[in-house]
This record gives C-alpha cells, structure tokens and sequence, in this order.
C-alpha cells in the first residue's frame, strides 16, 4: 500500500486536551472485523461522538463544528493500550494527516508512520502553547515541515523540532511504504548481491 507524498503541511486543527487516550477510545473494538483500511474514519472516538441511540454528543469536539482541520493535537499519551493498526486507520481515514502530542505509545507511533499519518512530538510547554492559541482562536493554524522536522504555530511564530526515524521520514516524503522502498533501490540491492557473487 503507497502512502500520501507528505512534505509540509499547513493547517488549522481540532483539540483534545484529554490524556492517556487508548487505542479501544481511539477506535472500539467491536468495529474491527473489516479487513480493509476503508470506513474507519466514521467510528473514531465513536463512544465519545455518539450516545447509546447513535445521536451525535454535542459536547464532543468533532461534533459542535467549531474546529476542523487535517491536524489532531492530543494530550500526553496518546494511543497507549492494545496494538491494533486500526487506530492509524481511523485517525487518517477522518481525515487527519498529523497528530500532535507530548507522548506517544510506541506502538501507536510506529502503527502511524506505516500508514502515512505522522506523530509530531512535542515539549509539554509547546503543547500547552498550542491549546491555548486554538483556544484563543479556533482558526489558530500549525505548520508542520517534514523536511525540516519542525512545527510553528504560525499566529505566534513559536516553532519547536520534532524527532523521527530517518527511515519512516524517507518513506514519508516519497510516498513509499516498506515494499515501495525497497522497490526504490532495487538497482543498488542487485548491485550488492552481484558483489557478493
């Protein structure tokens, strides 16, 4: 499966200051008997949008319109608990292209670079500072530079770097997943093998 070429990206975004989000929040288990990547999107955070009879909560932040954007900023440890890739899926078939916050589990930030959606890690300070402009301003924009490996807050300035394995920045940049890549330097793996014959 190729991935969206992703480079920078400039963008309003939609608040969750709640920590230690799960995965099972994320994207519940009961929706994840399908085998493809598709629809996922339509569950996420599903028992915070919904109530019991399917009608949309209208204190949750993706139901009350104020908020849009392809940029997710979350609280500290987020996408903690199970291993589930569906998690990724979701997050980036709503839409989202970055998640933003102080921490991120592991095996969600992995499950996340192999499914084009890119986890940008930041100080608790700068996160704090990024609530508190979208808070100000609902409009607030962030750009995140991947090249670069920085984010600004662009009503303020105020920009912060952001580590991320040089690998998945490559596959990301170039739209590549892991058999994309390796398709990527066939030439040179040929090469090798011929030296090694």
């Amino acid at each position: 499966m190729s991935i969206d070429k992703f480079i920078t990206i400039e963008s309003s975004a939609v608040p969750l200051p709640i920590e230690n989000v799960d995965t099972d929040q994320i994207i519940p288990a009961r929706f994840l008997k399908a085998t493809t990547r598709d629809g996922f999107g339509e569950n996420l955070f599903r028992d915070w949008r919904y109530d019991k009879e399917d009608k949309p909560k209208p204190t949750f932040v993706l139901n009350q319109g104020l908020h849009s954007g392809k940029i997710l900023v979350a609280g500290k440890n987020f996408g903690s608990g199970s291993s589930r890739e569906h998690a990724a899926w979701a997050i980036h078939d709503y839409g989202f292209k970055v998640v933003v916050s102080s921490f991120f589990a592991d095996i969600f930030k992995n499950n996340a670079l192999n499914n084009g959606l890119l986890p940008v890690q930041v100080s608790e300070g700068f996160l704090n500072k990024i609530f508190e402009a979208i808070e100000k301003d609902p409009k607030a924009k962030l750009k995140v530079d991947l090249q670069n490996q920085e984010i600004v807050l662009l009503p303020t300035g105020k920009k912060e770097n952001f580590e991320i394995n040089a690998y998945k920045k490559e596959c990301m940049i170039n739209g590549y997943d892991d058999i994309d890549y390796l398709l990527s330097i066939k030439e040179k793996i040929e090469k090798f093998e011929q030296q090694l014959a």
